[in-house]
């Protein structure tokens, strides 16, 4: 090892780019690249989501219109003719609940459910679900089955 080729360790010369606010030796004190006055040039300084440089932004342009109901129930919808399939399938025989529905992925185990009276139902069912609509009790009960409301 002489001292013609001794050489800094790799790659602790270069630097990604100008070192800013330095002194005013560096060509980049002063300002340090900042511009003079305004919010831009502050320390601490951070925009505003949706800020559109003082115009109006747009989620306050846009007219708000309606109502959202806070205590709002939502139901997931099952059609009697998804429970037709199942009974095809042979997946349910007589009785039908929230565990066979969850283990089938027709409802999560969170959801209220709601039988709908979409679609045809041949075979008398016991079935037990949050909500039923008036279509889908007839279609149920006149099968030979039972709607039980939870």
């Amino acid at each position: 090892m002489n001292l013609n080729t001794l050489k800094p360790a790799e790659g602790s010369t270069t630097r990604a780019g100008k070192i800013v606010g330095r002194g005013q030796g560096t060509g980049k004190g002063g300002t340090a690249t900042r511009g003079h006055k305004g919010a831009k040039s502050r320390s601490g300084y951070s925009k505003k989501i949706g800020f559109e440089g003082g115009q109006m932004p747009l989620q306050r342009r846009v007219p708000k219109f309606g109502f959202t109901n806070i205590n709002r129930k939502e139901y997931a919808g099952i059609n009697l003719d998804k429970l037709q399939v199942l009974i095809d399938n042979g997946v349910i025989t007589d009785t039908v609940n929230l565990t066979v529905l969850i283990e089938n992925r027709l409802v999560g185990k969170n959801d209220l459910v709601k039988i709908l009276g979409n679609g045809e139902l041949k075979t008398s069912l016991k079935v037990s679900a949050h909500k039923f609509s008036a279509s889908a009790k007839a279609a149920i009960e006149a099968a030979g089955g039972e709607a039980i409301s939870l």
